[in-house]
């Protein structure tokens, strides 16, 4: 079989998802609202303490985390700073959150189980704690500067649960605690609802496309296009080449995990936000659904580009 039939059968799964967020809300009249209050509030929390307290942490799988959370924040506001005022509306601060970050928990996490060993696939998960770090911060940050001043920006951030579900589980993984047997196989299951819901909210956030004006904007789309699928798969391999060359702080298993985080499309909590903030959900939603489906020729060509994965 083929490495891009392998992809494309084990990703099938996730555009299901997307179809049944959509008709959930079209039919069953499922609220978006209420969803993405559950992915940030209660899912991503739990998903978020469990990999921090199981994770082995040593000095290079702690340094992924570190260097993508900063990595992504300079984009992101490097980005508000170029783009805020292309638009009379939020759109900038759209684009400057999909900038910074990617969809490495929905979309990301399946594919490094299907790529990784175990124990390699837990480190990527690890390293996503980057991607929900910087989305309830950073992210959260620059998207509600659209419709709130800094102040009440970094006051809807302090309330987010996930910093102190991160900051816990940092605290017990060093003090030596680990989860008993029976409640992190309850956990686990956490990961895949989250992952779920994810890609739900994607089909819930087209319901509004066809009543909304302008959110086929081709410039958004081309730039965040070109900063997800061009800017961010050239960056990390000069970080790995510079790493191979002079630094020598990763190995050649971490620097697959880099690589994998910097090729998924656009994030899905891209929605997740806007739909919270109220900052231009659909044309959120379009430019998430056009990558993850841009994505199905993108994956393969970058892990073949790479030397494959297997």
């Amino acid at each position: 079989m083929s490495l891009f039939t392998l992809i494309l059968l084990k990703v099938f799964p996730i555009y299901i998802n997307v179809v049944l967020g959509y008709l959930s809300s079209k039919f069953l009249k499922v609220q978006r609202e209420s969803v993405a209050a559950l992915l940030i509030y209660i899912l991503g929390p739990i998903v978020v303490f469990s990999a921090t307290v199981s994770v082995k942490i040593n000095f290079a799988v702690a340094f992924l985390p570190v260097f993508l959370y900063i990595f992504g924040s300079l984009i992101a506001f490097t980005s508000l700073a170029l783009f805020k005022n292309k638009w009379n509306d939020p759109t900038g601060n759209i684009l400057s959150f999909s900038a910074g970050t990617g969809n490495t928990g929905y979309f990301g996490i399946p594919l490094a189980i299907i790529f990784f060993e175990p124990s390699l696939a837990d480190i990527f998960i690890f390293t996503v704690l980057a991607s929900l770090l910087y989305e309830s911060t950073t992210g959260f940050y620059v998207t509600a500067m659209g419709n709130f001043t800094v102040g009440e920006a970094l006051k809807k951030i302090s309330r987010l649960p996930i910093l102190y579900a991160f900051i816990l589980g940092i605290v017990l993984n060093i003090a030596g605690f680990e989860i008993p047997a029976a409640i992190h196989s309850y956990t686990t299951q956490f990961k895949g609802a989250y992952g779920i819901l994810g890609m739900m909210m994607l089909g819930m956030g087209l319901i509004g496309l066809k009543n909304s004006e302008g959110h086929f904007d081709v410039r958004f789309l081309s730039i965040a296009f070109f900063v997800k699928f061009v800017f961010w798969p050239l960056a990390i391999l000069g970080c790995i080449y510079l790493d191979k060359t002079f630094f020598q702080l990763l190995n050649t298993d971490l620097y697959k995990v880099l690589f994998l985080f910097s090729i998924v499309p656009l994030a899905g909590n891209t929605v997740t936000l806007a739909v919270l903030l109220n900052t231009k959900p659909e044309k959120a939603s379009l430019a998430v659904f056009i990558s993850t489906v841009v994505s199905i020729i993108t994956i393969p060509l970058y892990i073949f580009w790479y030397g494959g994965f297997l």
